[in-house]
Parts: C-alpha cells; structure tokens; sequence
C-alpha cells in the first residue's frame, strides 16, 4: 500500500482550498453549526489490516444483513473478495464511537494492472474505455451505515476520492452504481428510461452489461427519483454508460458510472478538489 495520510490524521485536513480559502472541510457538520450537534466525523485511508476488516464488517452488514446478498466469502460476518488486497479502503468513523460507519474501496490502475481486470469487467465488456485505463480509479463497494445516511458521511467520502484523485493525478472515476430490485425491475428500467433522456455518456463511452437488465420488457414509465448516490455522482457531472446489469447475487442492477475530472461540475470541482 502506498503512502497515505494515517488514521489518525482527517484527510480534509489536507484538502486544497477552495476560491475563498476555505478548506473543504468547514462544509461538514460541526456541534457549533446548530443547537442539536451534529456528528463529527473523521476520513482517512486505511493503513493497517485490522481497520480494512473492520469496512469489511460494515459491507457484510449491509450488504448482507440488510440488503439480503449471496457473498462469496470465506470469512463470517465479513464481505471479502479477490480485489480487497489490492484496493485502498477508505473509511469514515463517528468521532463519538469510533466506528466506521462508511466506506469505499479505490483500485488504482497499477492494481488494475497487477491482478489483471477491473471489479466492472465481471460485469460488463469494457472495451470503449480502454484508452482511459491508464489514468483512471476504479471504486466500488461503497456503503454507509443505516443510522447515518443523512448525506454528511456520502460527502465525506467523496472528499477523500477527490483528494486521492489530485493526489495521483487521475482523471477518470468509475464504478457500479447499484439500484434494487425487489420490484422485479421495474423501478431500475424506468431508471433508465430517465438517464437515457438525459444522463448517458457519449457512445464511445458505452459498456455493454454482460448480463442485462431487460428493460424492455419491464415497466419503464414510472415516476422514479434514483437513489441517493446516484444523483450525487450525476450532480459531481458523472454519466451512465449504457444499459444496466443485473447482479444475481445482489440482487441489483448495476449502472456504469463514469466520472471525468475535466467534465465535473464546477461547484463540486472547487468544494472537492480546490479546482477553479
């Protein structure tokens, strides 16, 4: 793993300043911000195998324990897969606590490289994106804690991605984004209906799921707002890469998101990455 801010350090401490020089992280809650307190929180990439198991326990519970997925794991009560050793995990603690109660997981290019595929490849031919391996991270597995999904510990994280993202000097962000399907489909097709009006990337940045959703044979005419993290990145100026996947063992359909540095919107390209 390479050199990373420590644990103990919050990461937007060292966060560029943005045109005001405010750091980015005067916009997170703070107990002085209202009457009630707000958590703190701190953000930081894991250093030590103890903290990446500790994500790993907080996938497995909501993935698993909430959200009902088969994972292929080997340890209990954990999520673990193939890709874990090669990632850098970022994790978000309640100050109070101490627990991590977010999380993500970042694959590097030279990772990409070294285990020979990205996470995204399971699902879909990524074939259109090639030319953008070289400078591009892959994140995946993000997921917050139930009783802290207020929007703060989202926006932590996306700090410290744009952090790591200036840090490396990388230009692309990509990554499933996963929406349920415990109404058989119809909410992700009219999902897709909706983005395809006005979310899709160009067509040289197609990816062709593996394993489709068939929306086509779904309802795709419901009024729907897409989940929480998916407008996040649509607003950070990300676009879906085609039609969804289904993952059969989430039971998910995955959509490819695609984040380009150059194209983020510049509201969030200051806040995040101190970019004018």
């Amino acid at each position: 793993m390479r050199d990373l801010p420590t644990p103990t350090q919050p990461i937007f401490d060292s966060l560029p300043t943005g045109q005001n020089g405010h750091s980015a992280r005067r916009r997170l809650p703070r107990q002085s911000d209202s009457t009630h307190a707000a958590p703190a929180f701190s953000v930081a990439w894991a250093r030590h195998q103890d903290e990446v198991e500790e994500a790993q326990r907080l996938r497995y519970k909501v993935f698993a324990e909430e959200m009902g997925a088969r994972l292929q794991t080997t340890t209990p009560d954990m999520d673990v897969d193939m890709f874990d050793a090669y990632c850098d995990h970022l994790i978000v603690r309640d100050q109070e606590t101490l627990k991590v109660v977010g999380t993500y997981r970042a694959l590097p290019p030279h990772q990409a490289k070294r285990i020979g595929c990205l996470y995204a490849e399971s699902e879909f031919d990524l074939v259109r994106l090639n030319h953008l391996r070289p400078k591009m991270l892959e994140v995946g597995r993000s997921c917050v804690h139930r009783d802290f999904r207020s929007g703060s510990v989202i926006m932590a994280l996306w700090g410290g991605l744009g952090e790591y993202l200036q840090k490396y000097g990388l230009e692309s962000l990509l990554g499933c984004a996963s929406v349920p399907m415990s109404d058989g489909g119809h909410y992700a097709a009219s999902l897709y209906r909706q983005f395809a009006e006005s979310s899709l990337a160009p067509i040289e940045y197609h990816a062709f799921p593996r394993v489709p959703l068939p929306v086509e044979d779904l309802n795709q005419t419901l009024e729907v707002d897409p989940p929480a993290l998916i407008k996040g990145y649509l607003r950070l100026g990300a676009k879906i890469c085609g039609l969804p996947a289904w993952d059969p063992d989430f039971n998910v359909a995955d959509f490819l998101t695609l984040l380009r540095v150059r194209d983020m919107n510049p509201r969030y390209a200051r806040h995040f990455l101190g970019l004018k």
